[in-house]
């Protein structure tokens, strides 16, 4: 399994897009990476958008980037709410600045925006925030995966295979 000696970070908040979290995270676990996931609280239940739950591994305050290979931020309502926890910023910025694999997808690019990590990226998001990324510095692409280095950006649930493939790839490559 390609992926086993990797580990990832998933961030959950209420109202995260059900397929935008789950789908990346089983694709990464059917190779072999675990998958940690963290949220404002360590062992509380998260519903997303269409009542799928999902428990909460870690608190956000006990995970450090050293730790991890990656880093997945899903879509839904719950990125304008992670994008508020300087825990957060600072994990994705030290990730960021590690060049360490972060996915985003959808309204996850809030996150990315409120990090500060953007300018001179190419990425793609959902179009609902194409201007919050342009102004974060980054040139915007209306395709289903976009990789810039380290950091893999998607536009919405139909483009999950090849976001999580991406993403996997990444990862994968990553010693």
């Amino acid at each position: 399994m390609r992926l086993a000696d990797k580990k990832v970070v998933c961030y959950v908040e209420e109202e995260f897009e059900d397929l935008e979290l789950w789908y990346p995270v089983m694709r990464l676990r059917e190779e072999g990476a675990t998958v940690h996931f963290v949220g404002p609280q360590a062992n509380k239940k998260y519903i997303g958008k269409y009542g799928v739950p999902c428990e909460s591994d870690k608190a956000m305050g006990d995970v450090s980037a050293e730790h991890y290979d990656g880093v997945l931020v899903p879509g839904g309502w719950a990125p304008d709410k992670l994008r508020r926890y300087p825990e957060i910023l600072t994990f994705i910025q030290e990730m960021h600045k590690a060049k360490k694999p972060i996915g985003h997808i959808c309204h996850a690019g809030w996150v990315l925006v409120s990090a500060k990590i953007l300018q001179g990226v190419t990425t793609t998001s959902t179009p609902g925030i194409k201007d919050d990324i342009e102004n974060a510095g980054a040139t915007w692409i209306d395709e289903e995966v976009v990789v810039d280095g380290h950091i893999v950006g998607a536009r919405r649930p139909p483009d999950l295979p090849a976001y999580a493939k991406a993403f996997a790839d990444l990862l994968a490559s990553e010693k």
